[in-house]
């Protein structure tokens, strides 16, 4: 028998692009695939891997892993904001985009390195926001222990970087020392401008091993072009047990209402156990941990989505953390399995990141101008069901022996809501999503 599960799987791409017929060593063509017709399977690749190795103990200070943390929490919210006014259900991970861009960064110079640095909350100098970076990258993946629960599956969550470039290019060497020091990424070569879409199905491919095969054809026909120099990658993984498991034979069918005051049949998940909770006036919030490492679900019910959505900040975040306190909680949260596709380019020039995409030093690759980012890609995965055990769910229910259960409050979780995945001791955010329409 299995326990219930939570399963995600994102990944984003930051593609570089030569901007130059100069920089690009001839023009890119438009339509490669005319000139790769008969070239279409994935190619071998080479490595142009500094010598340096990845430090696996960073001296960080407290300070700087706190400001590395509020950056990453801060474009975190920024994001969400940016993209609440679609219709449609969100999800995202802010760490993995923070990630590759961060990478990116790490080439950037002038004007387009103050740009990234405001958009991205990148609030310490490179030569510290690097490290610290590492640290947390580091720290996230020592999460993993043995679940409570003998019905828990083994926890899991892993994180990959990866650097394509274009083969026989010029990559500065303390570029290459950066990424293999800091993020454990090595430059992987391929031949961009004759292989053109076997090297589009060799990332791809590339991108579903790192996610279980959760995230399928990431780069669609186009993004890949002859102009195409370089590519950084960022895939995170997350699989895990709730510590306290839904019973599946609670699970029964119910109405959400959506943002319209209409209403879906939904697959309810039921249970009343001890959870951190806060009642905070106009929303609620109740923390659901994972079996196996520090992590848990942070989930947010608003009265009413458009009004907290207009005003959800950092500030509203601590003092929900503040008001978190155990209490015994009777639960209803939808079953939901959904993938979300997010074309950052726009997004992030709307943010105020303009001149990575135009105009754009990236010297410190190169050791010239020529390179902008053309894409930004993200694709995420996200599923939330059970299968759980009455034994299961038993084992994870803590009441006192020697008093009656006080009366439960109850959250139910039946019209939309905002959710995100952290890491408990560092409040990291790893994935952040908002559920309007669980059947969608």
């Amino acid at each position: 028998m299995n326990a219930q599960m939570n399963k995600l799987a994102t990944l984003l791409l930051s593609l570089a692009l030569a901007a130059s017929s100069a920089a690009c060593g001839g023009a890119a063509d438009d339509n490669p695939a005319d000139n790769n017709a008969n070239n279409n399977a994935p190619s071998d690749f080479g490595e142009a891997r500094s010598d340096k190795q990845r430090l696996t103990n960073p001296q960080v200070p407290q300070a700087d892993q706190e400001t590395l943390v509020d950056g990453n929490t801060a474009f975190a919210l920024d994001l969400y904001a940016e993209v609440a006014d679609e219709e449609d259900n969100i999800f995202y991970s802010p760490h993995s985009i923070s990630i590759a861009l961060a990478m990116t960064y790490a080439g950037a110079r002038n004007d387009t390195a103050t740009e990234m640095a405001q958009v991205m909350h990148y609030d310490l100098p490179q030569d510290r926001l690097h490290p610290a970076f590492n640290w947390l990258d580091l720290h996230l993946m020592d999460l993993a222990e043995e679940p409570v629960n003998e019905e828990s599956e083994p926890f899991q969550l892993s994180v990959a970087n990866s650097i394509w470039g274009q083969k026989d290019y010029h990559f500065e060497s303390d570029f290459l020392d950066t990424l293999a020091v800091n993020y454990g990424a090595g430059l992987r070569t391929l031949d961009f401008i004759e292989e053109t879409e076997a090297s589009r199905q060799t990332i791809n491919t590339w991108v579903e091993d790192e996610t279980e095969d959760r995230i399928k054809n990431l780069l669609p026909q186009g993004t890949i072009t002859q102009g195409t120099r370089l590519v950084l990658t960022n895939a995170i993984y997350f699989k895990a047990s709730w510590l306290s498991a839904f019973d599946e034979q609670m699970t029964s069918q119910g109405d959400f209402t959506l943002r319209d005051g209409s209403t879906v049949t939904a697959d309810l998940m039921q249970q009343t156990a001890q959870f951190p909770y806060a009642d905070m006036g106009d929303y609620r919030a109740v923390q659901l941990p994972y079996d196996g490492g520090d992590v848990s679900m942070l989930v947010i019910l608003p009265d009413d989505l458009a009004t907290f959505e207009s005003s959800f900040d950092a500030s509203k975040l601590d003092a929900v953390d503040a008001a978190l306190a155990s209490e015994r909680v009777k639960l209803t949260f939808p079953k939901f399995e959904f993938e979300a596709p997010l074309m950052l380019t726009g997004i992030l020039q709307d943010m105020g990141m303009v001149a990575p995409f135009q105009n754009a030093d990236f010297s410190g690759m190169t050791g010239q101008v020529g390179l902008a980012i053309t894409d930004v890609v993200h694709k995420a995965f996200v599923a939330v069901d059970e299968e759980g055990t009455e034994a299961a769910a038993a084992t994870a229910v803590v009441v006192g022996e020697t008093s009656v259960p006080p009366t439960p409050v109850e959250f139910r979780a039946d019209k939309p809501f905002i959710f995100m995945i952290r890491d408990n001791q560092t409040g990291s955010i790893l994935f952040m999503g908002r559920i309007v329409d669980p059947t969608a």
